[in-house]
């Protein structure tokens, strides 16, 4: 009997500590998105608005409250990130910000493509759309994120310094992914066929791909120490989460982001027939600005606390991944499907991409950041906003 006792014991005790776990885990969460610790969190109530517009067929609020609702849930996938990154070290950090930062433009270009592959009148919308969004999200990475972290940090800390190497790099790959892009324009406008952009594009996104794996083995590994942080220059910040909780709360976050960017797609064609806006400007700067509060939201905390690397990371890091690893993909599956996207994105989305890049190294050269050389940022992408709104 003695025997039995101690064997039920041994049964119950770990399923005791799983509940426990269990409930410490969904209490977390709890707390994560209660609004009572972040105002932010209010802005949830536009998910189940959203949801409800989308089944009663109300296009134009769907399309509304679900980039609304995505604003919230991609600063928590930021948050969750922020405190993976406190263990992983900054660059592993600003690298996994920007992959999940950047599943919403993945998502809602995947989900666009198909609707095209599958419905031939929305097809040249749904391409113009994807390509805008693409851009839009180097733009807005570029120029707006890295602009507000800029003045946010510059006001807390005069001058901010960073990894210079780090920086040059990113841009050095930057430059080689707008030659892609200007390249294709370049055969079109000499007389190239469609045919002609087409093969050349699906063979550089290949390329594409392939050197930015190269990139990530260089930064991850052969020359690990180029990216890495002194943590006497940053201070240390102790995690306010779980290694668990945090990846259950960026998996949980990541799904949500989906669904609403799933009625986003589906509900933004009612929605330029609506409003009467072009749809060079919501796919250049309304998804971008919506789908990239992630890094909206973190690149600015962090370069408040002096965590500039971090910062130009997850801004940087996220355009170069849209360029080299988000656009390749997006032509590769559309090739897959049967939809003509190519790496030829327009003459001012090209134009304005290039000029971005330029302005971007050039601030980043020294090394150093400050207030102005935000604005400066900032400036530019207003500028470009009101040329495409006039598009």
């Amino acid at each position: 009997l003695f025997d039995w006792n101690m064997s039920e014991a041994k049964t119950v005790e770990p399923s005791n500590e799983l509940t426990e776990e269990v409930e410490h885990a969904m209490e977390n969460l709890a707390a994560s998105f209660d609004p009572r610790k972040n105002k932010l969190n209010f802005l949830l109530l536009a998910m189940p608005v959203a949801i409800y517009a989308n089944y009663q067929h109300m296009g134009e609020l769907a399309f509304l409250f679900s980039m609304i609702a995505i604003m919230p849930l991609a600063f928590l996938m930021g948050k969750a990130t922020e405190e993976i990154a406190l263990r992983v070290g900054e660059a592993v950090g600003g690298l996994l910000n920007a992959t999940f930062g950047n599943a919403v433009e993945m998502i809602i270009a995947g989900l666009a493509l198909y609707t095209a592959s599958q419905n031939p009148a929305l097809r040249e919308t749904m391409i113009t759309v994807t390509q805008a969004s693409l851009i839009g999200s180097i733009l807005g990475n570029l120029l707006l994120v890295l602009g507000l972290a800029m003045v946010w940090g510059g006001i807390n800390h005069k001058v901010q310094r960073f990894s210079q190497d780090a920086g040059q790099m990113n841009g050095s790959l930057l430059l080689l992914a707008i030659m892609a892009f200007i390249i294709p324009s370049a055969v079109h406008h000499s007389g190239g066929s469609a045919g002609d952009v087409a093969n050349l594009s699906h063979y550089t996104a290949i390329v594409l791909l392939a050197i930015y794996g190269l990139a990530l083995l260089f930064q991850l590994k052969t020359h690990a120490d180029v990216f890495a942080t002194e943590a006497v220059h940053h201070g240390h910040e102790d995690p306010k989460m779980t290694i668990k909780d945090a990846w259950i709360l960026l998996l949980l976050s990541t799904i949500l982001v989906g669904w609403m960017a799933h009625i986003l797609v589906h509900s933004l064609e009612t929605a330029v027939e609506k409003w009467h806006v072009p749809e060079l400007f919501i796919g250049v700067i309304l998804l971008p600005f919506f789908g990239n509060a992630a890094e909206h939201f973190t690149a600015v905390i962090v370069a408040g606390k002096d965590k500039m690397d971090l910062s130009i990371a997850i801004a940087i890091g996220s355009s170069v991944q849209i360029a080299l690893f988000v656009a390749p993909i997006m032509v590769l599956f559309a090739w897959a499907l049967g939809v003509p996207l190519t790496l030829e994105f327009g003459l001012l989305e090209t134009a304005a991409t290039f000029i971005s890049v330029l302005v971007a190294n050039s601030i980043m050269s020294d090394g150093k950041s400050n207030w102005l050389e935000g604005t400066m940022l900032l400036a530019s992408y207003l500028i470009l906003a009101l040329a495409f709104y006039q598009m």
